[in-house]
């Protein structure tokens, strides 16, 4: 409605709902004020002042339409500019961003066990074969600590979870001396930390926060008491799935299987649970359940199916009146903790410095071990200070927390995909939506499989409806794109089986990475500095080829690049630009060589048909600009 009626005793008033800044108010109060008020004010000079209530009026006017205006965009996820606001908007959308991404990569972990004689022959004595548990770290040389998401289990082999067996030393009769047991444990950089709180009367929802703000995941929440509390999506979710081993307190007929399948999944009912967010910080939020009471939930609303059954906390009969209010005090929403200290153990770290070079984590960190009891104390000590890692691999996954734009984007593609995978938006999403402790993929594209090589000619290609091909890249530690590791692969493959659709395979492949640089010639106007206006363009040309803004299979135009560098304040014209490939691992490059002539067709480069991405590496040398002149 652009205006209304003001009634009073005297005469009707128009009143316009049109202007929305300063001059726009000051310009409708005169024109106001000379419709109603022409004998009682008509002077409207500056110097007058009756004129600063006028403007002082346009002013607040102006302020309180600018917030209206800020805190409507502000509502709206692809609109909101603040943090916060973004964080709630993504919380309220079932999404959690991250705060930062771990890196990941498997660790070969080695010991020494002496020998000993079985039947003639020597073989290691496995009784000094340790188990080195899960949380136990290694350090890289570059200060990087990397802690085992898996126990390193010397005395078990299987096909899947091999033990490699080698003579390390021979004694003086040419007889094995020791052995030198070798696994390989998945790890990821992070460090790991403690927090309590001390809890005292129950409370609602009761929420903490913890210190740090590089915060991977949690890993444990304990009471005094010793029970744990469980991490779930919603604080509604009251099942989780859990690890356990395989044995016969856990399932008794599965058990004759531990050496194929050491670990069980089951399914387990959780009272005692919380759930994260994300606050504008970037620090972590815990929250807990709404459960207040001690009594059980057939206690506090009586279930009339069980009514006389005997089950335990069951009614024998219902002859009392219940509060319908009680439904608030269940634990259908979760237990809230109630005197007691809760331990909040954490891993913090990850970033692009935890990219480390392969052969780089050699240092014995905090090892956790678990040994065989009546051991020879001293042949014990030797054992565990033999004890030794190294990464055949780089760690690779690591990363900073998403940008504003990263998390707008993955909220309204995971809030589209509603926890399946069926297209190819909702498989992308959910690939770089992985968790940060499992690694960090940069860039991501799927397409369908063909069943023929792709070296056939195109229109010969017969697509595959039933297998997805997957095209990955990580970020090294400068920030440079990458392969991601076989560690990282394997979790992302894991990730994505919950998700995906029965009949679809996925293939994850690595994208090819063509490194290139940029040359240009310009001409400038008479009145501007030429070092200025070339330095102008070169800033315009990084943040444009930014590798954050680039996607796999995405195409250079030159024409967009031209009237980039034509937009720059003080360019006449642009003569001529020019793009050629730089390959060469020696030269820090890829290795990968590209024809831009041929892939050049109507000032479009084009990627290769196998999926790549363009990636200007050093544009601080990469590239190369001059003023021509007449």
């Amino acid at each position: 409605m652009a205006y209304s009626k003001v009634s009073n005793k005297n005469q009707d008033k128009d009143v316009k709902y049109l202007s929305k800044d300063f001059n726009s108010y000051k310009d409708k109060l005169i024109e106001f004020t000379q419709t109603y008020f022409p004998d009682n004010f008509n002077d409207f000079s500056e110097g007058n002042p009756g004129m600063m209530f006028l403007e002082m009026a346009a002013y607040v006017g102006d302020v309180l339409s600018f917030y209206t205006d800020t805190q409507l965009r502000e509502s709206f996820l692809n609109l909101a500019q603040e943090k916060e606001n973004l964080y709630n908007i993504a919380h309220a959308m079932g999404y959690k961003p991250k705060i930062t991404s771990a890196a990941s990569v498997d660790l070969d972990i080695s010991q020494l066990v002496p020998s000993k004689i079985n039947g003639g022959s020597y073989e290691p004595d496995y009784d000094y074969a340790l188990n080195i548990n899960t949380n136990s770290s290694f350090n890289a040389s570059a200060g990087v600590s990397f802690y085992i998401t898996k126990d390193a289990r010397f005395s078990f082999s299987s096909s899947f979870e091999p033990t490699t067996v080698s003579i390390y030393q021979y004694d003086s009769s040419n007889n094995p001396e020791y052995f030198l047991l070798k696994k390989t444990v998945p790890s990821i950089s992070a460090t790991l930390k403690k927090q309590s709180f001390p809890i005292g009367n129950s409370r609602k929802y009761l929420t903490l926060e913890l210190f740090d703000t590089n915060i991977i995941s949690i890993e444990s929440i304990k009471d005094s008491t010793g029970k744990i509390w469980y991490e779930v999506p919603y604080i509604a979710q009251d099942t989780i799935f859990e690890e356990v081993e395989n044995m016969g307190t856990n399932d008794p007929e599965l058990q004759q299987y531990n050496n194929q399948t050491p670990f069980l999944l089951k399914l387990k009912k959780v009272p005692r649970r919380f759930a994260t967010r994300v606050k504008k910080d970037n620090k972590l939020e815990i929250q807990f359940g709404a459960g207040i009471s001690d009594r059980a939930d057939e206690q506090i609303i009586p279930n009339p199916d069980n009514i006389g059954l005997g089950i335990l906390d069951g009614r024998s009969k219902l002859d009392v009146a219940y509060d319908p209010s009680n439904f608030l005090y269940t634990k259908a929403y979760g237990q809230a903790p109630s005197n007691t200290t809760l331990t909040v153990t954490y891993l913090v770290g990850g970033g692009l410095k935890s990219n480390v070079n392969s052969n780089t984590v050699t240092e014995v960190g905090t090892v956790l071990i678990t040994p065989k009891p009546n051991l020879n104390q001293s042949m014990l000590n030797f054992v565990k200070s033999s004890v030794a890692s190294t990464n055949v691999e780089a760690a690779r996954g690591g990363g900073a927390g998403e940008t504003t734009e990263e998390i707008r984007m993955n909220t309204m593609a995971n809030f589209g995909a509603q926890q399946r995978t069926v297209t190819k938006d909702d498989y992308l999403i959910r690939t770089l939506s992985m968790p940060s402790q499992f690694g960090r993929v940069a860039k991501a594209y799927i397409m369908q499989d063909d069943q023929t090589s792709p070296l056939t000619n195109e229109a010969n290609r017969i697509p595959n409806p039933l297998a997805l091909n997957l095209y990955t890249l990580g970020y090294n530690s400068d920030k440079h794109l990458t392969t991601l590791n076989t560690a990282t692969k394997k979790n992302l493959s894991t990730y994505l089986e919950q998700y995906r659709m029965l009949t679809d395979a996925i293939n994850i492949k690595d994208a090819f990475v063509i490194n290139f640089g940029f040359d240009f010639d310009i001409t400038t106007y008479k009145s501007y500095n030429n070092q200025e206006v070339l330095l102008d363009c070169m800033a315009e040309l990084k943040n444009y080829f930014n590798i954050d803004k680039w996607q796999i299979n995405q195409p250079i135009i030159i024409s967009e690049v031209k009237n980039l560098i034509g937009g720059v304040t003080g360019v006449q014209t642009v003569e001529d630009v020019r793009f050629e490939n730089k390959s060469g691992v020696s030269l820090g490059y890829s290795q990968y060589k590209y024809g831009f002539g041929g892939a050049t067709k109507n000032n479009v480069i084009y990627p290769s048909m196998d999926s790549s991405i363009f990636e200007l590496k050093y544009p601080n040398i990469d590239i190369q600009g001059r003023v021509t002149t007449y």
